[in-house]
């Protein structure tokens, strides 16, 4: 027990410690993870040998995570994605084990050792790739998508290569009494070990179809059981006994856990426990793969690392090199452009975990000798390591690169009303129809195709092209306009836009759209006349409902709404007088006394008005008398 709670209370410390740190660099909490590892393990020593047994525990979290994103995806979705899986994934998978294949007998190995090495590093780090991709918001992003694809057909392909590696064998090899007593354990629980192929085929369809009956009849009526008890831990429990049966049973048939969760994950995606199965498992995913990054590291043989540390890095790096290159090549031939492309590229270019358990295999059955299994696992682990670096270039290089768009030629405008309206978003689609249903024409511009198609489908025209160009303004009809509304995406553009025309037109009326106060500062000194902050109103309404709620009536606090905004809006030009674009406005000491004079005045004007039905403040109570 005292070695578990000091094994625990390191592992814990470590990472409360270095992750938190890594996010702070923006590094990531995946090279926090690595680096508390390696920190602990070769570096203090602090944990040894059971690392790696802790490690195939920690695996678990692999399981939970694909199971939670098989919860955000519908079936529907997972079928659209067929072509990218089977296509873009099979495409991966084979012409990276072939290009290895043959740089490995350039080095003198044979052809079946070659091929194995191949397959080895075909395959990528899902908890890496998918967790990162989590944190940083691309895993929707067409790139983001394509990864997900190759690496669910990266688990489809272990059956295959699993199946095929002991053909592959170049040498007889003993096995110690530890692997037979594991190889005995594994075939005890295997219910298609020794089964002619028919028959695993058969079983193997059975427990998919097992798993797809029991979400959608099973389900219910266990969380209908388990909310009877009206005990939370229960749910959790279920939870938790879902992903481990499932897992347990793809097992049974030879089939990677990862898998069989994931689509137990999509089959209860359309259920209305899904929320509540992302809530309970959430905390353990976390955790596990956590706990999993930071054996990686712990595991590191430095004193084998340092003897061929040249060699090993070089290695490490030609295979991030070889693969990255395959990956950009089919992400060209695919139709992934730009920052998609490089994405695709960076994200997958490292060998995964997976290749721990198909490099100890490879060399139980005498693919790889010894020396060549502890080098290839050295190269899996340092590749790993680099991954998060290879996100920070991803990083680098997206900033530095524009989305390629298919360029369209503007429309040629028709027609010209009074209120020219830039940009037809979320934000200036609602200006356009309050003012055109109050019998208002006016003139629709917006960049996007897909907003000025979506537009002409529910019958409202509009005209495609760039609203900060003066030639397609003129052509709107800006000499006559009498109202423009600047609502674009991008506070430059808006910025631009205003200034253009306010030297074009000093008469006209402009009404534009800020980002936040800063912006706003810019745009009132660009001469817009009325400036509306994206989150003003809605922020208002929602203080005018807290109001409502704690004592005033809807009259008073209407009132009290208007003229929070009438001196808000007097305060920003107030404070516009003062604003520095180039210093920080915690620095702007004339910014900041007249921020607190205008709140001072604020705070009299509203609780004269609403006096006798707000609350007295709360007042320190008085300090005890000193004894004497």
């Amino acid at each position: 027990m005292e070695i578990f709670l000091y094994q625990a209370s390191i592992y814990l410390a470590a990472a409360v410690i270095a992750v938190p740190f890594a996010a702070r660099l923006g590094l990531g909490s995946v090279l926090g993870y690595l680096a508390a590892g390696i920190i602990i393990g070769p570096v203090l020593g602090l944990v040894g040998a059971e690392t790696e047994e802790l490690q195939h525990i920690a695996e678990f979290g692999v399981v939970m995570m694909l199971f939670l994103i098989g919860l955000e995806i519908e079936p529907l979705a997972l079928w659209s994605m067929r072509r990218r899986m089977f296509g873009l994934g099979g495409a991966q998978v084979l012409l990276t084990a072939l290009v290895r294949r043959g740089a490995a007998m350039l080095l003198g190995l044979p052809w079946q050792t070659g091929l194995a090495i191949g397959r080895t590093r075909a395959r990528s780090s899902t908890a890496i790739v998918l967790q990162t991709l989590s944190e940083k918001g691309l895993i929707q992003t067409r790139g983001g998508r394509s990864i997900f694809a190759v690496l669910l057909m990266q688990d489809l392909a272990v059956i295959p290569i699993l199946a095929l590696m002991p053909l592959l064998a170049v040498g007889a090899r003993s096995a110690s009494p530890e692997q037979i007593a594991a190889e005995a354990q594994e075939k005890a629980f295997s219910i298609v070990d020794g089964l002619p192929g028919w028959e695993v085929t058969l079983i193997t369809a059975g427990a998919i179809g097992a798993v797809i009956l029991s979400g959608i009849y099973l389900t219910r009526p266990l969380f209908r059981y388990i909310h009877a008890a009206n005990l939370r831990e229960m749910y959790t429990a279920l939870a938790l006994l879902i992903v481990v049966a499932i897992s347990f049973l793809m097992t049974l048939v030879g089939l990677s856990p990862a898998l069989g969760a994931f689509l137990a994950g999509v089959v209860l995606a359309n259920t209305e426990f899904r929320h509540e199965l992302e809530s309970d498992l959430n905390p353990f995913k976390g955790l596990l793969l956590g706990l999993f990054f930071i054996t990686v590291g712990a595991g590191m043989n430095f004193n084998a690392f340092f003897q061929e540390a040249d060699n090993l890095i070089e290695l490490a790096l030609l295979v991030i090199l070889v693969k990255g290159s395959v990956l950009y090549l089919l992400g060209r031939l695919s139709g992934l452009k730009g920052r998609d492309r490089w994405l695709f590229s960076l994200s997958l270019a490292q060998a995964g975990e997976f290749g721990f358990v198909l490099v100890a295999f490879a060399g139980q059955v005498g693919v790889f000798s010894d020396r060549l299994a502890d080098e290839m696992l050295m190269i899996i682990t340092l590749s790993m390591l680099i991954t998060p670096l290879l996100f920070i270039l991803y990083n680098v290089v997206s900033v530095r690169i524009t989305d390629p768009k298919r360029e369209l030629p503007p429309d040629t405008i028709d027609f010209q009303a009074a209120v020219i309206i830039a940009g037809v978003g979320r934000f200036g689609q609602i200006v356009n129809r309050l003012v055109r249903a109050s019998g208002f024409l006016t003139v629709v511009l917006d960049s996007d195709m897909d907003k000025i198609q979506l537009m002409r489908r529910f019958g409202f025209k509009g005209f495609l092209g760039d609203p900060t160009r003066p030639e397609l303004l003129d052509a709107a009809g800006l000499a006559r306009a009498r109202v423009l509304v600047a609502a674009m995406d991008g506070r430059e553009k808006i910025t631009r836009l205003v200034t253009y025309a306010r030297r074009q037109r000093p008469d006209l009326h402009i009404i534009a759209r800020a980002y936040d106060r800063s912006h706003a500062y810019e745009l009132y000194r660009a001469g817009a006349d009325d400036i509306v902050r994206e989150m003003f109103d809605s922020s208002l309404r929602a203080g005018r409902y807290v109001l409502e709620n704690v004592g005033l009536t809807e009259f008073e606090a209407a009132t009290a709404a208007r003229t929070f905004s009438a001196h808000d809006r007097h305060a920003l030009q107030q404070l516009a007088e003062v604003w520095n674009p180039d210093i920080p406005a915690t620095q702007n000491t004339a910014y900041i006394e007249r921020m607190r004079a205008l709140q001072q005045e604020l705070e009299t004007e509203l609780l004269n008005q609403v006096r006798g039905k707000a609350p007295p403040p709360e007042t320190p109570p008085e300090p005890a008398p000193e004894s004497a």
